[in-house]
C-alpha cells in the first residue's frame, strides 16, 4: 500500500525543517508520543536507528526508525518496523514562496504482519492514510502557531 500526504505550511522551508528534525516537538503532534532514543549511529544521519515509544491510554507502542536517506532541507527517508507494520515514509519539504513550504509524506508499507492488520489494510486502506494526514495537520497547526 502507498499513498501520499501533503499539507501547505504558512513558513519558510528551513523554519518548518528546524522543527521537524527536533524530537522534542514530537508530542506537540503526534498523539500519544512519549520519546525517541537513538540507539546506534548518529542522530539524523544515514543508518542511525532509533525507537520511538507512543502510548494511547493503556495502549503501548514502540517503532525502529532507521535513517536511508536524509538530504535535508530536501528529503528526508527512514523505514519504520513495528510488531504488525513495516514502511518507509519519505518527507519532503518545497519552498512555494519565501513564507510557504509544501511538507509531502510519501509512505509505503511493505508488510503486514497479524490477521487483524491485514484484514484492515484490505478493508481500510484510508485508515491509515487518516492518520498520516492527521499528523501532518497537526504539525501544520503547530508550526504556524509559532
Amino acid at each position: 500500500m502507498k499513498f501520499t500526504c501533503t499539507v501547505h505550511i504558512n513558513k519558510p522551508r528551513q523554519f518548518v525543517v528546524d522543527f521537524f528534525v527536533n524530537p522534542d516537538y514530537l508530542k506537540e503532534y503526534q498523539e500519544g508520543f512519549q520519546r525517541k532514543e537513538l540507539i546506534s549511529g548518529s542522530a539524523w544521519k544515514e543508518g542511525a536507528v532509533s525507537k520511538l515509544y507512543y502510548q494511547n491510554g493503556k495502549r503501548k507502542m514502540e517503532l525502529t526508525e532507521t535513517v536511508l536517506t536524509n538530504n535535508l532541507p530536501d528529503e528526508f527517508l527512514a523505514e519504520y518496523f513495528h510488531t504488525h507494520t513495516e514502511n518507509t515514509m519519505r518527507s519532503t519539504f518545497t519552498s512555494l514562496s519565501t513564507e510557504e513550504t509544501r511538507y509531502d509524506a510519501e509512505v509505503h508499507y511493505t508488510k503486514f504482519k497479524g490477521a487483524i492488520v491485514k484484514v484492515m489494510a484490505f478493508l481500510f486502506p484510508s485508515f491509515f492514510k487518516k492518520q498520516v494526514q492527521k499528523w501532518l495537520e497537526n504539525f501544520k497547526i503547530f508550526i504556524e502557531s509559532k
